[in-house]
């Protein structure tokens, strides 16, 4: 086996950080302490989140709608030629993860999700095949479904943004000789020596991407009705696009997007967004794409989806700039098999109590986006945004646990619905000159930006930083906690878990 230098130093600092930060598996059949969390999804941040529980001693209980089939969530319905398209480095959903490569695949990350959830204990602390229909407070608890699941001091909500398959109906697809398949649905399938249709230009437009390259059709004709940014598939360029703290448009947004077009579009800068600028929208991360069109195996197509025809579909090929539905040159586009990359339903938070919902502060336009202003015990962890560019499985994930532990265990850190809409408030001012909401779209500096200011905010969370930050030392501010219950249990102010 060869030996590569790089690769044996970053699983060097894998192994460093699990060693340092990753805290520790309870014993077997060990009673863990209050406060006890509901977690709702067993997807990548349900386990995650859960790991972080136990490992600090609090129990929980995890609610899965589907079978054990479905532990790892989404990715435990994609094709198994989908991989991460964003550096590994980018994806550390837990201290303890150990990636084999920079880009693992489907089975690599769900293999590492099914570790966790072992290692830490968590198969008899998850309930399968139980949809979670309504969460409700009795006597300062809350019951999941019915008392028959117990009571909880918080809820975590861990349902993702990506449910079930969207397959919209397409006029005429009845007349579609050629194979239809969803890009979630394609294990099994070859697109050998045939023209691929992929309709769409988001993520899942990459999941079938993956697919058609690594089964060698013939060409691949992307078919996008948005104009969306293409960002490549690299560590650096990813990271440094991050940094961007304002989380928004700015007068400098024009250098990223000069730099894209001229070293990365290059030939291709047609193909750009003319009018939508890169802090919007989620962009696609894909360095793939491109060679496949210069090799002349791929073409990008803007424009409208008219129907289907019996040997490809109709479609209305809009220039740049063009929005949707404007004019275009109306022509058929051929092809034998047709991938709808067209995404996956939003799962409903409609279980969560109704005050949770109250305008103006209804999701994602919530304290620090994921908790209700009505409700700091209730955390929707990965499943209330819209845009961003960052990840969705990274070191945030153990942040937003720690802080709804800190807000359960410490009343003195926790904050009140009146600051919570301010900050709120206060955010919305900030980005006021943004053409979305406050909350449509952020980077990942920004959400750091979020936590620290968090924490600054308020003295009584100064002794949890390295806590909420790293997972590391409780002991010494659980103890002032305590000490600060002695004080309030004396003045009737707080009954203490027991």
């Amino acid at each position: 086996m060869d030996f590569h230098p790089v690769l044996w130093m970053y699983q060097l600092i894998q192994w460093v950080i699990d060693k340092l930060l990753s805290p520790r598996p309870p014993p077997p059949n060990v009673n863990l302490r209050r406060p006890r969390i509901a977690i709702i999804g067993a997807g990548l941040t349900g386990v995650s989140a859960a790991s972080h529980c136990v490992g600090h001693g609090f129990d929980v209980t995890i609610f899965e709608a589907g079978d054990e089939s479905h532990l790892g969530g989404i990715w435990s319905r994609v094709s198994n030629t989908s991989g991460l398209q964003i550096h590994s480095v980018m994806y550390r959903f837990h201290p303890s993860v150990k990636w084999g490569s920079g880009y693992p695949d489907r089975q690599q990350i769900v293999s590492q999700i099914t570790e966790l959830w072992k290692r830490y204990g968590l198969q008899k602390r998850t309930k399968f095949n139980t949809r979670v229909t309504t969460v409700q407070k009795h006597n300062e608890r809350w019951i999941v479904n019915d008392e028959t699941n117990g009571y909880f001091d918080g809820i975590l909500c861990a349902v993702g943004s990506c449910g079930d398959p969207k397959m919209p109906h397409i006029p005429n697809q009845e007349s579609f000789k050629g194979e239809i398949f969803h890009s979630s649905k394609l294990d099994g399938k070859s697109a050998a020596g045939k023209k691929v249709l992929v309709i769409g230009g988001g993520a899942s437009a990459v999941e079938a991407l993956e697919f058609v390259v690594n089964t060698e059709a013939t060409s691949t004709s992307i078919l996008a009705r948005s104009d969306k940014w293409i960002i490549p598939r690299n560590a650096v360029v990813d990271g440094i696009l991050a940094m961007n703290v304002f989380g928004q448009e700015t007068m400098f947004s024009w250098i990223p997007e000069s730099l894209l077009r001229m070293f990365f579009y290059r030939d291709l800068h047609d193909l750009a967004p003319s009018s939508k600028g890169l802090f919007t929208d989620t962009p696609m991360v894909n360095s793939d794409i491109f060679h496949q069109i210069r090799l002349g195996k791929a073409q990008w197509l803007r424009g409208d989806i008219i129907g289907f025809t019996e040997r490809g579909i109709r479609f209305n090929h809009r220039a740049q700039g063009v929005p949707k539905g404007g004019p275009g040159r109306e022509e058929e586009v051929k092809g034998d098999m047709v991938i709808m990359a067209t995404g996956y339903q939003r799962p409903s938070l409609a279980f969560l109590p109704s005050d949770c919902f109250e305008d103006p502060y209804q999701p994602p336009n919530w304290y620090i986006q994921t908790f209700p202003p009505s409700h700091v015990d209730i955390l929707c962890n990965n499943c209330t945004y819209v845009n961003a560019i960052g990840t969705v499985g990274n070191w945030h994930i153990g942040i937003y646990t720690r802080l709804l532990l800190v807000f359960l265990v410490d009343p003195l850190a926790r904050p009140q619905p009146y600051w919570m809409k301010k900050w709120i408030n206060m955010t919305r001012f900030l980005k006021s000159k943004s053409p979305l909401g406050a909350f449509d779209f952020f980077t990942y500096s920004e959400l750091i930006y979020w936590y620290v200011f968090c924490i600054a905010i308020n003295p009584f969370r100064w002794k949890w930083a390295l806590f909420v930050f790293l997972g590391i030392g409780s002991t010494l501010p659980l103890k002032v906690v305590e000490e600060e219950d002695k004080v309030r249990n004396g003045l009737g102010m707080r009954q203490k878990y027991s």
